[in-house]
Formats: structure tokens, sequence, C-alpha cells
């Protein structure tokens, strides 16, 4: 069996969300987003590590969230941005890890199917994401909102979170970014810029990422819908 350490980057403010505290710890359903989607990945067994970059600030009251949980969940201090957390998580990484997982703290709905196919798929090719279908058209602008191009959307897809890689890639990959200065949007992106494949996994959905108010409300229909069966 694949062994999996997870980082959560909780680091994040909540000004989009209109929010005093940062969104993983803003409460859905009476429980954090954060602890909701640690869950998750606790009752994945492959998973043996769970790291949680986070503001100094916030260090205890995340400590505090999971002091009980059967599997031991490492809070660390996160960096200036998310890319410079993920480097600071990866040297907590045990040695025994065979896979490294990101995924939002605030993503607390994807299954733990999509998680174990993600797995799969990084194990095979060295690196894979979730993602879902773009459905909308898309178009390319210039400075100037003029529409320069309209890219054929049967090759776009929407990224979501878990991205998984092997380990020695993962690592190397962010080797290679800080060494060149390199800043990339995702994880996948810093692995893309050391020239390794990346496949793409689908998703659904429901994996949403709660930014605004009104994600809030439909994570809450969503739990509300598990719990009647609907």
């Amino acid at each position: 069996m694949y062994k999996v350490a997870v980082i959560i980057p909780s680091a994040g403010s909540g000004k989009r969300f209109k929010s005093e505290l940062p969104k993983p710890y803003v409460l859905l359903k009476g429980r954090p987003i954060l602890q909701r989607t640690v869950d998750l990945f606790t009752s994945i067994p492959s998973v043996k590590q769970i790291i949680i970059p986070t503001s100094k600030a916030l260090q205890e009251r995340s400590r505090e969230l999971f002091r009980d949980y059967s599997l031991p969940v490492n809070v660390i201090e996160g960096g200036s941005t998310r890319q410079y957390s993920i480097q600071n998580a990866i040297s907590h990484i045990d040695e025994n890890i065979d896979l490294i997982a990101v995924h939002d703290a605030v993503r607390p709905f994807v299954t733990k199917k999509t998680v174990e196919n993600c797995c799969e798929e990084a194990l095979n090719v060295g690196g894979a994401v979730v993602g879902i279908k773009v459905k909308d058209t898309i178009k390319k602008v210039d400075q100037n909102r003029f529409v320069i191009e309209t890219p054929d959307r049967n090759t776009l897809w929407q990224c979501q979170t878990p991205q998984i890689f092997r380990k020695n890639i993962f690592i190397e990959a962010y080797e290679h970014a800080y060494k060149n200065k390199f800043i990339g949007t995702d994880d996948a992106s810093v692995v893309e810029f050391y020239g390794k494949p990346v496949k793409m996994i689908e998703g659904n959905s429901e994996n949403i990422k709660i930014t605004y108010p009104l994600d809030l409300l439909i994570a809450e229909s969503l739990i509300q819908n598990e719990i009647t069966g609907n």
C-alpha cells in the first residue's frame, strides 16, 4: 500500500468571504470548514500524514481542532504566499511517504473515490490533478478586453484539488521553481515548469471551493442533502 502525505494550506484571508476569520475557520453547519476537509482525508487508509500550514496567529486554534484525532495533524507556520507555505511543509514530510497531495482547505466535498483515483494515476505517471470539463464558452481577451481568441472548450478543464504527485518529483519541482524564481498558479504548474507530465482526473461539480458567501449557502445545501439522502 502506498503512503500519502496531504498538505492543506490554510493561511488565506477572509476578504472575499467578507469575514474577519480566514475562510478555513468559518463555520459550516456548526463545524469549521477546515475540520470537515481534514475529516475526509483521515478516513482514507493510505493517508499517513496531514500537514496544515497556517498563519502564526491561528496555529493554536488549529492544534485545538485536531488535538484528539487518531491520525496526527501537523500544524506549521505558513509562508507569505501559498507556494511558500507548501515549501515550508515539504521539510516536514516523512521519509516513508510515496505521494504528496495538496488540497484546498475550503474544498470539503471531495470524495474518497476521487482522491484514490488521483493517487493511482499519480503513481502511474508521476502527477495527477482533479478537474471538471469546462461547460461555458471561454474567451481570451487583450488588455483592453477585446476578444482575440475563442479556445476549443473540448480541450479545457477547470482545475480542482487534490493535486497529487510522486514525492521525489514534487520536491524536485519545488526546488527547481525556487532556483528559477518561478511562481505557479497551482502545484501542477510548478511540476509542469519542471518538465514533468501531469494527468487530469475527472472529478465532480460538488467539489466546490468555498470562496464567496454564496458558496457557503451552496455548501450548506450539499450537507443537508447528504443528511436527508436527497
